[in-house]
């Protein structure tokens, strides 16, 4: 069968159950509360991996036109149903995720990660940071986190625990590898959390971020990262120690280290010419992202941020770099176009027909009725949403869920905007340190067998602690150093 038959029948009855069976709540309107369902049904078709999520999303784009939800006319109703696919947002992530594949293609990833190696890699724990560095060093140009910890930094970290004689199916992995790879995964997170373009759904936060708001704030790619780089640095450089300290690998001096990497760079031969052009489009797209040239000549030299991700993707098809035939064999990036687009208009429905406001009306007077302060109130909003992703296998469906209720709550407790905007973004990456299924990186490195079940949740959960309580105590401090609050 196409489909899976019982979260199918899951998500169907979850859908027709919130539709015909729950009444309308006071208050909601009955479209409002019928978006709702197909939302809601559509969440758990994401989560229970029904269809491909593609898939998925074509058929509730044609549910939202059918149905009528957000509009009496058809015209208008199929018109808002594909109304989410004019955003730069959507377009600069799927235009990001085609470039990072200039990445892979060229091995300008691979040397980058090798010549960290090189630098880091004289102890096991020194591995780890090479790994973790290397990660960072390529997430601003890398929207598809998997991509980046699974496709790039993985093989790379599979490499050298195998070099190592650390090998799962000879019962070796304690040698090195499960230390390996839990760097390699739990620093996946970290840079998700740290620029707009290192995962696919950040720009639906600042979408909903500027929602929730009326536009008065408005996430740029450089307030972004501005915000984020330091409470992300911290936590880079505390990550591989925690680890370290929990699973401490039996191999802990490496002076091999040297001979592999430079045997891997003689693998990779000289810098081609594609990754110099690789190398310097990916060098310019940051400082026009970072606005550098607006800071010296002024605003007439101020980029949108999706022009650029295209005038990076013109520059490697003019090129050579990437071929067309290349484009359009990345289906992660139609299917991110696709599936992202739908998300976004569902949520933005859900918001215009007031759902959302009445939603977070309800959980403002339930925690104004504990009597407790906003500070303490957003902890137990943050906590809640951070440890409800035990419950998804998709980043994505979660902060659709999710995010604009509890931004909206803490903001009407009296939280600033712009810190709970930041914390709650952050959250929003960090959560996925928790589960073997959290994100695509995930099962990728679960995979490999170097991690049990239980090691991978306890490292989990430990590193969800870790990193909130590093990332909100660094993030106060700089956050009013910059004046977001």
């Amino acid at each position: 069968m196409p489909f899976k038959p019982i979260p199918t029948a899951i998500a169907v009855a979850i859908t027709l159950i919130i539709w015909f069976v729950i009444p309308v709540p006071a208050g909601v309107e009955p479209n409002a509360w019928h978006l709702l369902a197909l939302f809601v049904g559509t969440i758990a078709a994401i989560i229970g991996k029904a269809l491909p999520i593609g898939a998925i999303s074509i058929i509730a784009i044609t549910l939202v036109a059918l149905t009528g939800v957000t509009a009496d006319s058809p015209k208008e109703a199929m018109k808002d149903a594909l109304s989410s696919f004019s955003s730069p947002l959507i377009w600069l992530i799927a235009i990001a995720v085609i470039i990072s594949r200039g990445l892979v293609k060229t091995g300008l990833g691979a040397r980058i990660a090798y010549n960290i190696l090189a630098i880091f890699g004289k102890k096991t724990l020194g591995i780890g940071y090479s790994l973790a560095f290397a990660e960072l060093l390529i997430a601003p140009i890398t929207p598809s986190n998997t991509a980046r910890g699974g496709a790039i930094i993985h093989p790379i970290m599979r490499s050298i625990a195998e070099s190592f004689d650390s090998k799962p199916e000879d019962g070796t992995e304690n040698k090195m590898g499960k230390y390996l790879a839990q760097v390699n995964y739990q620093s996946n997170p970290i840079t998700s959390a740290m620029f707009i373009t290192a995962t696919a759904p950040n720009p639906l936060i600042v979408k909903l971020v500027g929602e929730v708001t009326g536009s008065q704030i408005q996430l740029s790619w450089t307030t972004w990262a501005l915000a984020m780089f330091l409470p992300g640095l911290a936590c880079i450089l505390l990550m591989p120690l925690v680890i370290y300290l929990i699973q401490k690998p039996k191999i802990t001096q490496t002076p091999d280290v040297k001979a592999f990497t430079n045997a891997k760079l003689a693998e990779l031969g000289a810098v081609s010419r594609d990754e110099k052009i690789m190398l310097l489009v990916f060098g310019g797209m940051l400082l026009l992202w970072a606005n550098v040239p607006a800071m010296i000549f002024g605003d007439a030299f101020r980029f949108d941020a999706t022009a650029v991700a295209f005038l990076g993707l013109s520059a490697i098809i003019l090129t050579g770099v990437l071929t067309w035939d290349d484009i359009i064999k990345e289906k992660s990036a139609w299917d991110t176009l696709v599936w992202f687009g739908v998300l976004i208009m569902m949520a933005t429905y859900l918001n215009k027909l007031g759902l959302i406001g009445w939603f977070s009306g309800n959980i403002e007077g339930m925690i104004n009725g504990m009597g407790v302060s906003w500070v303490v109130g957003v902890a137990i909003l943050t906590a809640i949403y951070l440890y409800a992703h035990y419950f998804f296998a998709s980043t994505t469906a979660h902060i659709t869920a999710m995010f604009a209720a509890f931004y909206t709550v803490g903001i009407a407790l009296g939280a600033p905007p712009m810190l709970y905007a930041l914390i709650l973004a952050a959250s929003s990456s960090l959560m996925m340190s928790l589960t073997h299924y959290a994100t695509g990186t995930a099962p990728v490195v679960f995979n490999s067998n170097y991690v049990s079940l239980g090691e991978w949740w306890k490292v989990g959960f430990i590193m969800s602690i870790v990193n909130l309580a590093v990332w909100i105590g660094v993030g106060l401090i700089w956050w009013k150093v910059l004046g977001f609050y």
